[in-house]
């Protein structure tokens, strides 16, 4: 709770500070935007929080976001199927490549890093090849279900962030009020300790790559409807990043079982929080990733700073 607690303050005084640097964040149309890139980003980040609390990663999140793109295009638009039939398909299909992913890394024994940054070029080269590299576009047809996902505001709120409403608090029950949540924590702990107590440590590790990936599907639809085109080249580029770094900024430890699904959001609203302020105080947007990567080696740092005075206070008391 300490974390969050933190996090949420640091969330407030940055807020404060950017709309005192510039009144512009307070426009509604500003805010609006905001809540609509917090809401995309957040589903997606709290999937991968739910990896990262097993002791795992997934770096393959952005070329999965082109991969189920280019498919969904092709399905959509060329071949012409109804989206109500193509969106459980390629739903079903990105879970079912968080499942191969979860196979390798549980029954197989292959380290989480290789087996999704293998998945990571997979995907992408596959992506860029079907389409022949090229942009594919979508949104031209009658999808107004899909559309309304991305681009619809209920009260003025984008709909992509009430979205994300409903999936921490479902997620929140899932994994801080449900046996199956107390598992995850216990694996990404100690996996041995949690297999000779009797947890099936094969099969937890595999649903969080499968509800991952899920959560993935959910926000790839909401990113492919927003922009309307896809490239394989370069659409979903470093998504990963941006999960990841909004997973440790909300209080996951990389080393597994620690984090909260409240977390991550905040983590996600700070990160969108830093970026909308690049934009208002007229940064060159290419200092996106360097925001990106200090943000995620302070929140390293600091797990590490924090876990050694733990491990301190704990040989102290003993």
């Amino acid at each position: 709770m300490k974390k969050e607690l933190g996090i949420f303050v640091l969330l407030v005084v940055l807020c404060v500070v950017v709309s005192i640097k510039n009144p512009d964040f307070l426009q509604a149309v500003n805010l609006q935007n905001m809540a609509r890139r917090i809401g995309m980003y957040g589903i997606y980040s709290i999937g991968l929080g739910v990896v990262i609390i097993t002791s795992g990663i997934d770096l393959s999140v952005g070329s999965v976001f082109a991969l189920q793109g280019i498919v969904m295009s092709i399905m959509l638009e060329n071949w012409g199927w109804p989206w109500y039939l193509a969106t459980p398909l390629i739903v079903v299909g990105v879970m079912a490549l968080g499942w191969l992913h979860g196979v390798m890394v549980a029954r197989v024994g292959m380290q989480p890093f290789i087996v999704t940054l293998c998945g990571l070029l997979i995907y992408r080269g596959v992506a860029r090849f079907i389409s022949g590299d090229r942009a594919l576009g979508i949104g031209a047809g009658e999808y107004g279900v899909l559309k309304a996902l991305a681009q619809a505001k209920p009260l003025g709120v984008p709909m992509p962030f009430v979205i994300l409403i409903v999936v921490t608090a479902v997620m929140w029950v899932l994994l801080h009020r449900s046996v199956y949540g107390r598992y995850l924590f216990a694996v990404g702990k100690n996996e041995d300790a949690a297999r000779f107590s009797g947890i099936n440590t094969r099969r937890v590790i595999a649903s969080a790559y499968v509800l991952c990936m899920a959560l993935t599907a959910i926000s790839g639809i909401i990113f492919v409807f927003d922009t309307g085109s896809i490239q394989g080249s370069n659409f979903g580029n470093f998504y990963e990043l941006y999960g990841i770094a909004a997973a440790v900024l909300g209080g996951c430890s990389l080393r597994g079982g620690e984090g909260s699904v409240i977390g991550i959001v905040i983590g996600t609203a700070l990160l969108q929080v830093l970026q909308n302020l690049v934009n208002l105080l007229g940064i060159d947007s290419s200092l996106n990733f360097a925001v990106m990567g200090t943000v995620i080696f302070v929140g390293v740092l600091a797990d590490q700073i924090l876990t050694q005075r733990r491990a301190a206070k704990q040989s102290v008391a003993h």
